[in-house]
């Protein structure tokens, strides 16, 4: 039976299920799950956590996220920040924003700069943290600073772009690995012609519902993209026909499990998507176990062929 309590100005949840807040629809309980929409709640969240010797799971929109069958025994907390403000050429967004809103919000303000994102699912705080890319662009281009709320010290920290430490697929909220949370962003656009920002946002979504396989739960892409410095050289020519830019050479994963003979490969509910192979997708009753299983079957076969050793862009919880 699900319980609540009130602590401070924020309500702690008992036994939340998780798979409705994965886009994979994967997932068990939350031992506790709070919802914060500021940084006072945010703080009260973690207070409890520490007073009660809970682990802390910050979860965004859950769309790279794979959750445990047996859910998470701590407490997740839920950033619900929504500011969403433009002065002049820069937006200040809240971490809680989806990407397809704050889109939307480019397009009424006539502001151009994102229109990689188009389909891009997700929170912006979660793409922040993740340093979302796609179509050679990546958030980091637009960033201006983020605040975020470092849970061990209980202080605001303000970072400039350089001190976000963005990396491929990756930023030094990332790798700190849960300790900093998130609160806004600001974001650099310039100002563009409304007819055109909006067709060039929808000409991504296009692509997006003709490629991947979004008439199934999936988590986005499952592997990183492979450098190209990392491809062997003996399948160096094999490969150079599919190398694209993203930012830098990279050979698509889902080149090399396809020709590793995997696609469309199943196992339970999971499948390696027939349309996109570096999407694993949930065809109905998919257990988390099922898609670790077919994680793994991927990465020792793509080793075996190539001696690539792949590595996820999802997160495992």
């Amino acid at each position: 039976m699900q319980k609540d309590t009130q602590i401070a100005t924020v309500k702690i949840l008992e036994g939340v299920p998780l798979a409705p807040y994965s886009n994979y629809r994967i997932g068990g309980p939350a031992r506790y799950f709070c919802e914060a929409t500021n940084e006072e709640e945010i703080r009260a969240g973690v207070l409890f956590a520490r007073e009660q010797n809970l682990q802390l799971f910050v979860l965004a929109g859950g769309t790279n996220l794979l959750i445990s069958d047996s859910g998470f025994d701590g407490l997740v907390l839920k950033p619900s920040l929504m500011q969403l403000e433009a002065h002049g050429n820069i937006v200040t967004v809240g971490a809680g924003v989806l990407v397809s809103d704050l889109l939307k919000f480019t397009i009424q303000h006539s502001l151009s700069g994102l229109e990689w994102a188009g389909g891009l699912p997700g929170t912006v705080g979660g793409a922040v943290r993740g340093n979302a890319g796609a179509f050679r662009g990546e958030i980091k281009d637009r960033v201006v600073s983020v605040e975020s709320f470092d849970v061990e010290t209980l202080q605001t920290i303000s970072r400039d772009n350089a001190a976000c430490q963005f990396g491929y697929r990756s930023s030094i909220f990332k790798e700190k690995n849960g300790r900093e949370i998130i609160l806004t962003t600001k974001i650099s656009m310039v100002q563009g012609e409304l007819q055109a920002i909006a067709s060039g946002i929808q000409d991504k979504i296009n692509y997006r519902l003709e490629r991947h396989p979004m008439e199934y739960p999936n988590i986005g892409s499952t592997f990183k993209n492979v450098d190209l410095k990392l491809v062997p050289k003996i399948w160096a020519e094999a490969v150079a026909k599919v190398v694209k830019v993203d930012p830098f050479p990279v050979v698509p994963t889902a080149y090399l499990i396809s020709e590793a003979g995997l696609r469309g490969t199943q196992h339970g509910g999971a499948q390696v998507s027939q349309k996109h192979p570096n999407f694993i997708v949930n065809l109905g009753g998919a257990t988390a176990e099922d898609v670790k299983f077919l994680i793994a079957v991927v990465k020792e076969r793509v080793f075996e062929k190539y001696g690539i050793r792949l590595e996820e862009e999802i997160q495992l919880v």
